[in-house]
């Protein structure tokens, strides 16, 4: 008989780097870190690496052994003022210390091919909503997915809904968020996204300073223009 290893194989992901985006605490139920635990495996199977918060605590701490454990890359990106507050005894994977949120997002979503939240709190819905927004304004293309675990975030979603039905949201926007309740299904969704909405405004209108994609920081242009009478 044949090999039949390969093809046995999880097909090869377009993903190279997934940033999860997750709370820093359990949650109140298992079936939250059995989620996190099962995404982990999920990216291991596929080969693909984690850049995250860079805590070692809640479902932020499972996720990240679980990729690290399985043999995949793991990038944690966290401001300083949070290490004592998220990391318990040893980091997991490497860390990049940052100074602010700002710079964590920023540095997160340059590093990412695809963007993922589980469920979290404030910080993690609004990393979600950041990495929505930008994809709407044409700052990204990249997949944005939603592990909505036992229907943790069917609220967040009938907001979305409102907010179409209202007029607040395109139609075509809406479609942005990839949701499903697996991660299984949800990875394979996120695989066929293509982007169908029109963007705000081209990629190449915006200072992609946001991604690291090396224009100079807001506060030197402002004073460049300033230096040559030129207001902003």
């Amino acid at each position: 008989m044949g090999d039949t290893s390969a093809a046995d194989a999880p097909a090869a992901s377009r993903f190279g780097k997934i940033c999860v985006f997750c709370g820093s605490n359990p949650g109140n139920r298992a079936v939250f870190g059995d989620a996190a635990l099962d995404l982990g495996k999920e990216m291991v199977a596929k080969r693909i690496d984690l850049v995250y918060g860079g805590g070692s605590i809640g479902l932020m701490g499972l996720i990240a052994q679980t990729v690290l454990d399985g043999g995949c890359g793991v990038l944690g990106v966290i401001p300083r003022a949070l290490m004592p507050l998220e990391i318990s005894g040893a980091s997991v994977g490497e860390v990049k210390v940052v100074s602010d949120m700002h710079e964590r997002k920023a540095e997160m979503a340059r590093q990412a091919d695809a963007f993922i939240a589980l469920p979290g709190g404030y910080g993690t819905m609004e990393e979600l909503l950041e990495m929505i927004t930008w994809s709407q304004l044409g700052i990204h293309d990249k997949p944005v997915g939603l592990l909505n675990v036992d229907g943790y975030y069917d609220p967040l979603l009938m907001l979305f809904d409102k907010g179409a039905t209202e007029g607040f949201i395109k139609q075509d926007c809406r479609d942005i968020i990839v949701s499903a309740p697996t991660a299984g299904e949800l990875l394979k969704k996120m695989e066929h996204y293509t982007r169908s909405h029109q963007e705000v405004a081209p990629r190449t209108s915006w200072e992609m300073s946001e991604l690291g994609y090396g224009k100079a920081p807001e506060s030197q242009q402002t004073l460049a223009s300033c230096q040559n009478g030129v207001s902003s």
